[in-house]
């Protein structure tokens, strides 16, 4: 199974950047679909960007423009570059794989998890 690791959270203010970075081991990271999903505390966790096997990118619409996906296949790492954050950006990201070509966001399918790094924005 794939192991992936996440890291890069930490405190920022409104309008800083942060780059999180998903660190995959046992497996090649561009055989699997993945994708970072975020859980805020009372709320479900929800997809926030995601990357097929193919290298589409997919946004959701609450981070696009704001927050790129790139893929170095040499380290095997998958990064989140997110820039003018905001307070409601404030979450856990976790980084998910699935078997497959096409990326979604339901995250009831990824099987393969990261722990999770903590990302807050202060205002």
């Amino acid at each position: 199974q794939v192991q992936l690791a996440e890291s890069g959270g930490g405190a920022v203010q409104a309008g800083g950047s942060l780059r999180l970075s998903c660190a995959a081991a046992e497996y090649s990271i561009s055989k699997f679909c993945v994708a970072w999903f975020r859980q805020a505390p009372g709320k479900e966790r929800e997809g926030v960007a995601s990357i097929d096997t193919d290298g589409t990118r997919n946004y959701a619409e609450s981070i696009e423009g704001r927050f790129t996906l790139s893929l170095d296949s040499a380290k095997n790492n998958l990064y989140l570059q997110m820039n003018s954050l905001q307070p409601e950006d404030t979450a856990m990201y976790y980084c998910a794989a699935r078997v497959g070509r096409w990326c979604d966001f339901r995250d009831d399918t990824y099987i393969f998890w990261g722990q999770g790094t903590q990302v807050t924005v202060s205002s």
